[in-house]
Protein backbone atom coordinates (compact mmCIF):
# COMPACT_ATOMS: atom_id res chain seq x y z
CA UNK A 1 0.00 0.00 0.00
CA UNK A 2 0.95 3.85 -0.80
CA UNK A 3 2.31 5.55 1.79
CA UNK A 4 0.02 8.89 2.57
CA UNK A 5 2.07 12.30 1.15
CA UNK A 6 3.49 14.02 4.13
CA UNK A 7 2.16 17.30 2.87
CA UNK A 8 -1.95 18.79 3.08
CA UNK A 9 -3.30 17.62 0.40
CA UNK A 10 -6.16 20.05 -1.09
CA UNK A 11 -9.83 18.36 -0.28
CA UNK A 12 -10.72 18.27 -4.12
CA UNK A 13 -7.47 16.53 -4.95
CA UNK A 14 -7.39 14.32 -1.93
CA UNK A 15 -12.09 13.50 -3.10
CA UNK A 16 -10.42 12.90 -6.64
CA UNK A 17 -7.78 10.43 -5.16
CA UNK A 18 -11.06 8.32 -3.01
CA UNK A 19 -12.84 8.03 -6.04
CA UNK A 20 -9.65 7.28 -8.66
CA UNK A 21 -8.91 4.18 -6.78
CA UNK A 22 -9.17 1.04 -8.76
CA UNK A 23 -11.75 -0.95 -6.70
CA UNK A 24 -13.84 2.47 -7.25
CA UNK A 25 -13.73 2.94 -10.55
CA UNK A 26 -14.78 -0.94 -10.74
CA UNK A 27 -17.97 -0.19 -8.42
CA UNK A 28 -16.66 -1.66 -5.39
CA UNK A 29 -15.84 -0.48 -2.00
CA UNK A 30 -13.26 1.55 -0.64
CA UNK A 31 -12.53 2.39 2.61
CA UNK A 32 -11.30 5.72 4.91
CA UNK A 33 -10.79 6.31 8.73
CA UNK A 34 -13.33 8.83 9.82
CA UNK A 35 -10.29 10.82 11.22
CA UNK A 36 -8.42 11.45 7.40
CA UNK A 37 -11.85 12.51 6.61
CA UNK A 38 -12.83 15.22 9.04
CA UNK A 39 -9.65 16.27 8.72
CA UNK A 40 -9.12 16.78 4.65
CA UNK A 41 -12.66 17.64 3.55
CA UNK A 42 -15.70 17.69 6.46
CA UNK A 43 -18.20 15.30 6.78
CA UNK A 44 -20.83 17.82 5.15
CA UNK A 45 -18.66 18.46 1.98
CA UNK A 46 -17.75 14.06 1.84
CA UNK A 47 -21.57 13.36 2.22
CA UNK A 48 -22.88 16.24 -0.46
CA UNK A 49 -19.86 14.45 -2.76
CA UNK A 50 -21.52 10.73 -1.80
CA UNK A 51 -25.11 12.36 -2.85
CA UNK A 52 -23.72 14.17 -6.24
CA UNK A 53 -22.58 10.81 -7.09
CA UNK A 54 -25.10 8.37 -5.82
CA UNK A 55 -22.67 6.37 -3.89
CA UNK A 56 -23.74 5.60 -0.37
CA UNK A 57 -21.16 4.89 3.03
CA UNK A 58 -21.71 3.06 6.18
CA UNK A 59 -19.73 3.62 9.49
CA UNK A 60 -18.25 1.37 11.48
CA UNK A 61 -15.85 2.00 14.33
CA UNK A 62 -13.76 4.59 13.47
CA UNK A 63 -13.81 3.43 9.08
CA UNK A 64 -16.47 4.38 6.78
CA UNK A 65 -16.81 2.13 3.54
CA UNK A 66 -18.32 3.41 0.64
CA UNK A 67 -19.87 1.69 -1.85
CA UNK A 68 -18.87 3.46 -4.95
CA UNK A 69 -21.87 2.24 -7.44
CA UNK A 70 -25.43 3.66 -7.04
CA UNK A 71 -26.85 0.04 -6.05
CA UNK A 72 -29.08 -0.44 -2.62
CA UNK A 73 -27.25 -1.65 0.16
CA UNK A 74 -28.84 -3.87 2.37
CA UNK A 75 -28.05 -5.20 6.35
CA UNK A 76 -27.44 -8.77 6.42
CA UNK A 77 -27.21 -8.48 10.21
Amino acid sequence: MAQPPSYPVPADQWLQQIFDAKSARRGSVVRRKIRDIEMNVGLGRFRSELKRRGYHAVENGDQVVIFCNNQPIHLIC
